[in-house]
């Protein structure tokens, strides 16, 4: 049978994220679009994002994805990426607060680093931009065959802090430790970017297209 993957259109980064699964699973059919059609027809969803919160969550909503999304979300699959990961939590600080589509209970917090210095006496930037160790906080499929402490690559200003300390199967530490992949039932998500994270990215990518939660 073969596995029906969509891209979820209008969000940024969407060709990389394409090209890795298809790298990941050849043998998959890999679809970027936004249509309910696509989306509800789908066996599994990639929800990436980047910039912006509201600009991602205003695109679903202008789109009709939302609501097939939402449908998704109760009965298939979803691995959420950077923003994507953001938009599953209640709401962001981003632009005064920007609400999310609550699937997750948490919010989503800028990084605060003003006076911090790194190891090396330099300071810490904002956003967060290269790569950084990710520590496997429980198991998960997701992690299979990923060694702890491999290196994914991160850009982001925001991060979420989940109201479920079992929401968070990674940690990443830049500053202080913060959560940067989280799951629960059929949902997971990465604030890194899989796409950009060599052989450990896409081995996450295989792993999501062939977990059957």
């Amino acid at each position: 049978m073969t596995n029906k993957i969509v891209v979820v259109d209008g969000l940024g980064n969407l060709r990389s994220v394409a090209q890795a699964l298809r790298a990941a699973a050849p043998e998959a059919d890999i679809l970027v679009s936004n249509k309910a059609a696509d989306i509800d027809a789908a066996d599994r969803i990639v929800l990436p994002g980047q910039g912006a919160m509201r600009d991602c969550m205003d695109s679903l909503r202008a789109s009709g994805a939302e609501d097939a999304l939402r449908r998704a979300f109760a009965t298939r699959p979803v691995m959420g990426v950077c923003v994507g990961e953001q938009m599953l939590f209640d709401a962001s600080e981003e632009n005064g607060g920007t609400p999310g589509l609550g699937l997750l209970p948490g919010k989503v917090v800028r990084f605060q680093l003003d006076g911090k210095t790194q190891a090396d006496g330099s300071r810490f930037k904002v956003p967060q931009m290269g790569w950084n160790r990710v520590r496997q906080t429980r198991s998960h499929p997701l992690w299979d065959g990923v060694a702890d402490g491999s290196y994914f690559y991160f850009v982001h200003s925001y991060y979420v802090v989940p109201e479920v300390a079992a929401d968070t199967i990674g940690e990443t530490d830049y500053g202080g430790f913060y959560t940067c992949a989280v799951a629960r039932d059929n949902i997971v998500a990465t604030q890194f970017h899989p796409e950009k994270s060599a052989a450990a990215g896409l081995r996450l990518y295989r792993n999501f297209i062939h977990w059957n939660p």
